[in-house]
């Protein structure tokens, strides 16, 4: 099979056998938006993508969103505008608006240790000194390694383990999966991606407002803008807009089980390309979407405020709160990624332009996919100046 086979059309490309297509609005000149498609379906075949979808928002609102080929290869059953893809850890960006709107509510302070709001002491050098900023930005010296090393994740459906339960056996003094791995460093000296910790934000979240985070999100930002697609769970999401997973396997696109874990505020949440590319404009937007303030300018600021702790790796160059920031074609942009078995997603917002865009596509990442929605992005940016 060539890696890069002919265009049919100006909108249409065979990868595998399968046909790919451009549908949906895009509030640009045809021309734009052919050309934005031609590059997709391009990218496409060149990294193998079964389906992907693409959003880009403007001052607030969904400029435009695209969708290409198939949501599962078997039925041939297409992406659209309401398929429902796993969005992985840029579920993060959505557990940090949530907290932020508790900082606004004047509930929380960011720089208040998160001991007091806790059933349970936390075990580790200086612990209980732990700050929600310090949660939010990846630098409260939990360490995920020994969470991966028992790997509590469970195949084809939602985590049976509830979060609290979780949370107690890896960081309690007294909890079942205390070791060595579950801290690396003092809290606020270096910054080490956590999983765990954005599962402590949102069994907090939910603790402080005495109502599950989940529902705060459904009550207070999903449904003010007019969510309809978006879910925490397998579960909730329905069958028909499910989208199936892929991983290439002996050289194979293979489909492949999603995965359930029971730290959901770190990377569960299921999003259809409307729904989520309304998020991200949030934090594009100073915190208005679709009309409706969300968050508080300030939390915004403070959300892509980007600082630079100890131990950030070379290809970050700045960590916000959730947000991180990278060059997109040499350009420092906040942005998020997501990956898990058979997902792979991008989120960028350059608040600048009020400009945000999301990427949503059903193969595990590759450097192949990588660069390909690297290129999209790039594009996607450019589309209106």
């Amino acid at each position: 099979m060539s890696a890069r086979p002919p265009l049919l059309s100006r909108r249409q490309a065979l990868i595998g056998g399968c046909l790919l297509s451009a549908a949906n609005t895009f509030a640009q000149p045809a021309r734009a938006a052919d050309a934005l498609d031609n590059l997709v379906i391009v990218q496409m075949a060149k990294s193998r993508v079964p389906g992907l979808a693409l959003g880009i928002a403007r001052n607030g609102k969904i400029l435009g969103t695209r969708t290409y080929g198939f949501a599962d290869t078997d039925s041939r059953r297409r992406v659209t505008r309401d398929s429902m893809f796993h969005i992985a850890s840029v579920t993060k960006t959505v557990t940090a608006l949530a907290i932020m709107r508790l900082v606004d509510q004047g509930r929380i302070t960011l720089d208040a240790a998160v001991a007091p709001y806790l059933d349970f002491a936390i075990l580790g050098d200086e612990a209980a000194s732990i700050t929600f900023r310090q949660l939010l930005m990846h630098t409260s010296g939990i360490s995920d390694a020994r969470y991966y090393e028992i790997d509590f994740r469970e195949r084809g459906h939602d985590a049976r383990l509830p979060i609290g339960e979780l949370l107690k056996s890896y960081l309690a003094t007294d909890g079942r999966y205390v070791g060595t791995g579950n801290f690396n460093a003092r809290p606020g000296t270096a910054w080490d991606y956590s999983n765990i910790g954005y599962g402590l934000l949102g069994y907090l979240g939910s603790r402080i407002a005495g109502r599950d985070l989940r529902l705060q999100t459904r009550d207070d930002i999903f449904r003010p803008l007019g969510l309809r697609h978006t879910a925490w769970s397998i579960a909730e999401t329905p069958s028909h807009l499910r989208v199936t997973p892929y991983d290439i396997m002996d050289g194979r696109i293979a489909a492949v089980e999603p995965v359930g874990f029971p730290d959901w505020s770190a990377g569960m949440m299921r999003a259809s390309i409307c729904d989520l590319t309304r998020l991200v404009a949030i934090a594009a937007n100073s915190g208005i979407a679709e009309g409706k303030r969300i968050v508080s300018d300030a939390a915004v600021a403070a959300m892509l405020d980007m600082q630079r702790p100890a131990g950030l790796p070379s290809w970050l160059t700045g960590q916000g709160l959730a947000w991180q920031q990278s060059p997109l074609n040499g350009v420092p942009l906040a942005n998020h990624w997501g990956g898990d078995p058979g997902v792979f997603t991008m989120a960028y917002v350059d608040p600048a332009r009020r400009t945000g865009i999301a990427i949503l596509c059903n193969l595990s990442a590759t450097a192949e996919i990588t660069s390909a929605l690297k290129t999209i992005a790039t594009a996607a940016m450019r589309i209106g100046e």
